[in-house]
């Protein structure tokens, strides 16, 4: 088989990829390992979405956004940072020009759904499930890779969107930096007493950390984050005392806490390739960068290197350049950086330094949180971030 562009992960990242160029009139295969049951009816995993504005636009230009329900959406209108057993917390509210949300949360499994549903009918995006890539030729010219069900395709482009362990990454030779932080995240859905308002709460607890992210109807999605062994013990509990060792974790702050959904667990592990290109080859989504998950951000920055490697390989196509070239795929690599490296590092720091249960480490966040609540510049300034607005907030529309 011949195409242009071979997309390796049917995940949401490589799903809207293709999406994006499905009226390019390019020609192009994504290759999942799932079968393709999973990709239409993907099964709940506990994990909410938090999408900012600009992401919300991309999904909207995509057709992705139409396709979920209403009851998918839930508004995240406030954020609160908690430290400790300190009542003094920072508070982050919306900043954009007519923007009543800081964003929205979405379940993975409805993105997962939609975004299949955006590429199923599309004459140009041929989806082959079920099978893996074996061996992949990137040295002679023209991509080859060969398929576990004995198939090979040919293309001038191919992509990885395999997840933060791309075995397409290791394959082309590109290294990555790796921080496993030995820590284990579960997450499930538990119905609340007491109203969380539309409000996200991070609380960085003396040896926990635990997040609460409103959903609709009095749920929200919960976020426990412990050393492994003693997750396992969590995990262990019935869910009569699973419900009570979460009210008593959340200090009861949300009154009783029930559960309603399965539970989940993931390993905390945030990665950085060191190249984001190769001969051919490019990476997005958390192929390129897996994020730690306490910003929020992975699936936002997946998308945008999604529109980031669309919008360059649209305008070569408009200048009748090879859109696989070394300088077109540069460009991308370029841009990708500038946008996700700072904020590669900033969440790395804010996850030493409010993971650290040592005194100093206590003080210092504490002393640094009072001091954000009063300066209301910092406050904007982190609002801005979570909510991934900067230079490109202005963005053209895809289809362009």
């Amino acid at each position: 088989m011949n195409v242009d562009i071979v997309v390796v992960g049917a995940g949401p990242a490589g799903l809207c990829f293709a999406r994006a160029l499905a009226d390019s009139g390019l020609s192009i295969m994504v290759i999942e390992r799932q079968p393709l049951s999973a990709l239409r009816e993907p099964a709940f995993d506990g994990r909410e979405i938090a999408l900012t504005q600009r992401s919300v636009r991309i999904l909207r230009q995509l057709g992705l956004w139409d396709r979920l329900g209403a009851s998918d959406i839930s508004p995240l209108r406030t954020a609160r940072v908690l430290n400790g057993r300190s009542l003094h917390g920072l508070s982050v509210l919306p900043t954009g020009i007519g923007d009543g949300e800081l964003g929205f949360l979405i379940p993975n499994d409805r993105i997962r759904r939609a975004a299949y549903a955006c590429v199923e009918q599309e004459p140009r995006i041929t989806l082959v499930s079920d099978t893996a890539v074996s061996a992949v030729s990137l040295s002679d010219g023209m991509p080859h890779l060969q398929l576990a069900d004995g198939s090979s395709v040919t293309a001038r482009l191919v992509v990885a969107a395999d997840s933060r362990f791309s075995s397409l990454r290791r394959d082309a030779g590109i290294a990555v930096d790796m921080h496993d932080f030995g820590k284990t995240m579960l997450v499930c859905r538990m119905a609340l007493e007491k109203p969380h308002d539309g409000e996200a709460l991070e609380w960085f607890d003396h040896g926990q950390t635990m997040a609460l992210l409103p959903l609709h109807h009095g749920e929200a999605s919960v976020v426990l984050t412990l050393p492994g062994h003693t997750m396992k013990s969590v995990m262990a509990l019935d869910d009569a005392q699973f419900n009570e060792d979460m009210r008593r974790r959340f200090d009861g702050r949300f009154g009783a806490m029930s559960l309603t959904s399965t539970r989940h667990t993931y390993p905390l592990v945030a990665t950085y390739a060191h190249r984001f290109i190769g001969p051919r080859l490019a990476l997005i989504g958390d192929a390129a960068v897996g994020m730690h998950p306490v910003t929020a951000h992975g699936f936002n920055l997946g998308l945008l290197s999604v529109d980031t490697l669309a919008g360059q390989i649209r305008r070569a196509r408009t200048a009748g350049q090879d859109f696989a070239a070394p300088r077109v795929l540069q460009r991308y690599e370029r841009d990708h950086r500038v946008a996700t490296l700072p904020l590669y590092f900033a969440t790395q720091a804010i996850v030493k330094l409010y993971t650290d249960d040592r005194l100093p480490a206590r003080v210092a966040r504490t002393a640094l949180l009072r001091a954000a609540q009063a300066t209301p510049p910092f406050r904007r300034t982190l609002a801005r971030m979570l909510a991934a607005q900067g230079r490109d907030e202005q963005m053209p529309p895809m289809s362009g």
